[in-house]
């Protein structure tokens, strides 16, 4: 979709901020652009817009050369986010997501209709926030207010110069994952600027590290940047710390999953107890007739009468199937289990305990240190 051919940026000073940048961006995809000050990666972004104009090179979006096209006319179909969100002080919510439809000549009713459509996509009621000023939000409100504008056309590409970056930790957080859930419906090609290699681990379908003078280090799948990081460089960047990072782009191995023992909420506390002597068990899981997880009981709660679900705990330790060994291990380090549960949808599928995550990890990082050995290390 996207496609950087010897792409530079040489101002008159002399400075290289790009030099002979080649970088492909596929359909749909998320590629973030991160490095150390310096780097060039704002400047590589605005390129793409033409915001600033390279020196030398070509730049294509679909196929089209844009190197020579209307700035103008190319950024109403380019989606522009930054930093400070940029809205207009002076107009209103509704105002500032139709300003480029209103440009492109689009008529009243869908101007309104498609700002309806996007602010309930990013999470404000349009009955409560059209009529509003940017003032009247908070800092994350506005932000997603500025991917609005940024949609509203429907553009094919959308550009986020650290779209995150001046907001309270915890928002940010919201914000990055509401932009994915965003992501996984409208499928946009976006280049995203961070420089944050957790984020861009995190947002990032593929990740283009630069170094100072926009030099291209490595571009790869955040797996691949972590587990084999290309050069010294990009080892110092990501940190000591990347095999911890690379927990957040390590999917659950079903394989390593183990299966306790389980017991319906009807059974008696005499059958829960038989079925943790017979398997050796401090615990049972609790599943319904569907399979679906409804609790578990410890061997400790289970002596006297009654029926498993008069002792029945709720399991706070949870992730689904398709989650990140991150997201399993900070759900796990919540509770005094020493496990954790996952779920297909409602189904319960079994528990992840630390030494299933640790093997699961070393055996990722094992996995990309044998592709590094394996691959070509240049020649003909």
């Amino acid at each position: 979709m996207i496609r950087l051919e010897a792409v530079s940026k040489r101002y008159p000073n002399g400075t290289v901020a790009v030099h002979s940048l080649d970088l492909e961006v596929r359909r749909g995809e998320v590629c973030v652009l991160v490095g150390p000050s310096g780097c060039g990666k704002t400047t590589t972004l605005r390129m793409i817009n033409r915001l600033v104009e390279p020196t030398s090179g070509r730049i294509f979006l679909d196929g089209a050369d844009v190197t020579d096209a209307d700035p103008v006319e190319l950024r109403r179909h380019v989606g522009y986010v930054i930093q400070q969100v940029g809205l207009f002080p002076h107009q209103t919510i509704a105002a500032n997501v139709g300003t480029v439809p209103s440009l492109l000549g689009w008529k009243k009713a869908r101007i309104s209709s498609r700002v309806d459509e996007l602010l309930d996509l990013v999470g404000l009621e349009p009955s409560e926030y059209r009529g509003r000023y940017p003032a009247q939000l908070s800092g994350g409100q506005r932000q997603r207010v500025g991917v609005a504008r940024a949609l509203a056309a429907d553009p094919p590409v959308l550009l986020m110069d650290e779209p995150f970056g001046a907001i309270d930790p915890v928002t940010r957080t919201r914000l990055q994952d509401e932009f994915l859930r965003l992501q996984d419906g409208v499928r946009k090609t976006v280049v995203f600027v961070t420089h944050d290699i957790e984020e861009a681990v995190k947002m990032g379908d593929r990740i283009a590290i630069l170094d100072v003078g926009g030099v291209l280090a490595q571009y790869d799948t955040p797996a691949e940047v972590l587990g084999n990081p290309a050069s010294p460089m990009v080892a110092d960047f990501v940190g000591p710390d990347r095999g911890l990072k690379r927990l957040k782009v390590t999917p659950i191995d079903p394989v390593l999953l183990e299966h306790p023992p389980t017991v319906g909420p009807d059974d008696t506390l005499e059958q829960a107890r038989a079925v943790m002597e017979r398997t050796e068990a401090r615990w049972v899981a609790v599943t319904d007739a569907r399979g679906a997880l409804r609790g578990h009981v410890r061997a400790a709660a289970a002596g006297g009468d009654g029926t498993v679900v008069d002792r029945l705990e709720r399991v706070e330790a949870w992730v689904p199937l398709d989650g990140s060994l991150e997201r399993a291990l900070a759900s796990m380090l919540l509770t005094d289990y020493g496990w954790v549960a996952v779920v297909d949808g409602d189904a319960f599928v079994g528990v992840l305990t630390p030494d299933a995550i640790y093997r699961a990890l070393k055996a990722s990082l094992d996995d990309a240190a044998a592709v590094a050995a394996t691959a070509p290390t240049g020649g003909d």
